[in-house]
């Protein structure tokens, strides 16, 4: 088991699974904080970084395109104190933010992980129910439905229709837009047969965001919609039923046993060397050897 344990988080790998939890510390955004932690599958990691700063430096998870409905939901608009894949390490910790990485490094070439993109979530994305208000509405999802209330702030024009529930078998795509400038955000569904241009501000199926607290937690919900949409790298042929998830695809066949150990092998001589050189204390030595011991 490799752990580090931070303000920011607590980030734990056993060799099959990445273990993240936000923190409780009040720097930690509302967005992690309710979205709460989080298990990654080996497989569906592309890669991780480590970047050393003068005062704190980041882990950072890369997840192979298509892995998670946050990211696919989000495209990459999401704030960087929102990311639950990085973690703020401090100074005096870099020595075990180095090891963390390491290990799923060597986890990712030992089990032969692919990187490439993959054609069904592997990630569940945020638990049902969930309901946030923001904006000018309140978007609530339960897992099979989209129920959209409006505030006193909707515009009438929008107001007027009362509220609207949307089955997810209804809904064809989830777009999430944070507000920019002075651009509004939004989160809007585009619903089968109503198909609109209208800005988000008219558009009944959709809730105006303008850049407050709680605009980031209507990520969440167009994260849990979208993992219950078809998957956008599916085949065509694919005839799963909206709401419906894929079965995570198997992962590759193992490596041959003599490769396998001797990268364990070196795998210890670096952990010898690491705790020699003063990086590892001796606890997170004996933890370190312990769990390659294990895997031999």
């Amino acid at each position: 088991m490799a752990e580090i344990i931070q303000k920011d988080g607590t980030w734990a790998f056993d060799g099959d699974t990445l273990r993240l939890t936000p923190g409780r510390d009040r720097g930690v955004s509302l967005l992690r904080r309710t979205l709460g932690e989080l298990t990654v599958p080996l497989g569906a990691l592309a890669g991780i970084s480590f970047e050393q700063g003068r005062k704190s430096g980041r882990l950072r998870l890369r997840l192979r395109d298509g892995a998670d409905p946050l990211l696919q939901a989000t495209g990459g608009r999401l704030a960087e104190s929102d990311d639950p894949f990085r973690l703020t390490v401090e100074s005096d910790r870099y020595g075990v933010a180095e090891y963390l990485a390491d290990e799923v490094r060597t986890a990712i070439v030992l089990d032969q992980m692919p990187s490439a993109p993959v054609e069904g979530y592997l990630l569940p994305g945020p638990s049902v129910p969930l309901s946030v208000s923001a904006g000018d509405g309140t978007a609530s999802f339960d897992g099979e439905r989209v129920r959209l209330e409006w505030n006193w702030k909707t515009e009438e024009a929008k107001s007027a229709g009362g509220a609207r529930t949307l089955a997810v078998t209804d809904i064809t795509a989830v777009t999430w837009q944070p507000t920019a400038g002075l651009e509004n955000g939004c989160l809007r569904f585009t619903v089968r047969g109503a198909e609109t241009e209208a800005p988000p501000k008219y558009d009944p199926h959709a809730v105006e965001l303008w850049g407050f607290k709680k605009d980031p937690l209507m990520a969440l919900v167009a994260a849990a919609v979208q993992a219950r949409l078809p998957h956008p790298a599916a085949p065509v042929d694919d005839v799963r039923p909206a709401g419906k998830q894929l079965t995570l695809p198997a992962q590759a066949p193992p490596p041959a046993v003599e490769d396998a150990h001797d990268a364990l092998l070196r795998r210890l001589r670096e952990l010898g060397d690491l705790h020699r050189a003063g990086v590892l204390t001796d606890e997170e030595f004996t933890t370190a050897k312990q769990a390659v011991l294990k895997r031999m």
